[in-house]
């Protein structure tokens, strides 16, 4: 088979609803920057795979339109908050399989204000059964609109399962912010203290608005190849996927709150990608995690083995998720600060990622940086580990 690498990323600013262009305007110039990027013509681009949540069938063809009628395969993609990396996934098999050798993968999304919200409510809702579940496992669970009310339940799991103290959530948030304030594709830069976390609004017990990512509006890109491709085209930036493992629900989710929102996913997606790569977490020196919630955030450094089971409060106070310590999490700001249009969100972090390993980060580079990994889940479920090592 052959091996696939990133040779090309972008991405437009992620912006607040009501404050971004149109969504095919997005996606167009973040392909055209990763084409520039790769050093590469769009008549290169062999296959498409275009991921959104909110739109309607072949928006990504709109997109790439605007670019070219080159009448290539264009797929789109929705697999909710997963739908970015799951895009990077069927792009990377497109090219270990050699059915192409040059592929694109992009996303994008526009969003409405407030919470997230089915559109389709003649029909049953893919979260119908884990929204029955929770009512199973916990069935004094406030109601809350659905992400925060399961991302909510999955924290207070966690924290009465291993003792920890509440606060941890609000210092991934402080830290998050801290991180973004060096990103200029992010929409929150401004830094935030514990005691502004925790006095913000409580969307669920223990879970404070400022522990929540905003409704966005953005787009990326990836452009991905082979090595032969490379070779030809003598591409100097190339970053190769050396792992990349896609898992969705077990049997598992009705066991606990935390597997509902994917933990159960999340472990068993890392553990295949490390034994693809055949190195484990201890190598990684750079991360970038769903944390559309912070509580998913801490959930996640167990499931990807950053630290012990029940270990992730010590890792957050000994500061091992940031720079000076054991991995850099987030250092993009992450969906909570840098934001999280859907559809956008996995192919933002493959950016950020190719940007740490190639030493392109700026402010926010990550020192010798040579191992990256990328976390996007999506409930519903399906989440996607990608590791990334520098060519």
């Amino acid at each position: 088979m052959a091996r696939a690498n990133i040779i090309g990323v972008g991405m437009v600013p992620f912006k607040k609803p009501g404050h971004q262009e149109p969504y095919e305007v997005m996606a167009a110039k973040a392909v055209q920057q990763a084409l520039a990027d790769a050093q590469i013509d769009y008549r290169d681009i062999e296959q498409a795979y275009a991921s959104y949540v909110y739109g309607d069938s072949t928006c990504g063809q709109t997109a790439l339109y605007r670019i070219g009628l080159s009448g290539i395969p264009i797929i789109n993609v929705n697999n909710n908050c997963s739908s970015g990396a799951t895009a990077l996934f069927l792009a990377r098999q497109a090219v270990e399989s050699g059915a192409a050798e040059c592929v694109l993968a992009f996303g994008f999304e526009e969003m409405k204000p407030g919470a997230l919200g089915s559109v389709w409510n003649d029909r049953t809702s893919p979260f119908q059964s884990f929204l029955s579940q929770l009512d199973e496992l916990a069935p004094d669970t406030p109601e809350a609109p659905l992400a925060p009310r399961l991302f909510g339940a999955a924290g207070k799991s966690y924290l009465e399962t291993y003792g920890a103290n509440p606060d941890i959530f609000a210092h991934v948030a402080v830290k998050t912010r801290a991180h973004a304030a060096h990103n200029p594709f992010a929409i929150f830069r401004d830094p935030l203290t514990v005691e502004e976390v925790l006095a913000s609004p409580l969307l669920f017990p223990h879970l404070n608005r400022l522990c929540a990512c905003p409704p966005s509006c953005g787009a990326a890109a990836a452009v991905v190849c082979s090595d032969a491709f490379v070779r030809k085209h003598g591409g100097s930036g190339a970053v190769q996927i050396v792992a990349q493992a896609m898992t969705t629900d077990t049997g598992a989710m009705s066991e606990n709150a935390m597997n509902l929102v994917g933990y159960d996913m999340a472990r068993r997606a890392a553990h295949k990608a490390y034994e693809q790569a055949g190195f484990g977490p201890d190598s990684v020196q750079v991360v970038e995690l769903h944390d559309c919630f912070t509580p998913n955030e801490v959930i996640s450094y167990e499931a990807l083995g950053l630290c012990l089971e029940g270990g992730a409060e010590a890792f957050i106070r000994e500061r091992n998720n940031t720079y000076g310590g054991k991995y850099v999490v987030n250092p993009s700001g992450g969906l909570m600060s840098k934001g999280h249009p859907l559809g956008a969100t996995g192919l933002a972090q493959c950016a950020e990622l190719v940007w740490q390993l190639r030493g392109q980060a700026g402010e926010r580079q990550v020192p010798d940086a040579n191992i990256a990994l990328q976390h996007n889940l999506g409930l519903g479920g399906a989440c996607v580990i990608t590791i990334y090592q520098k060519s």
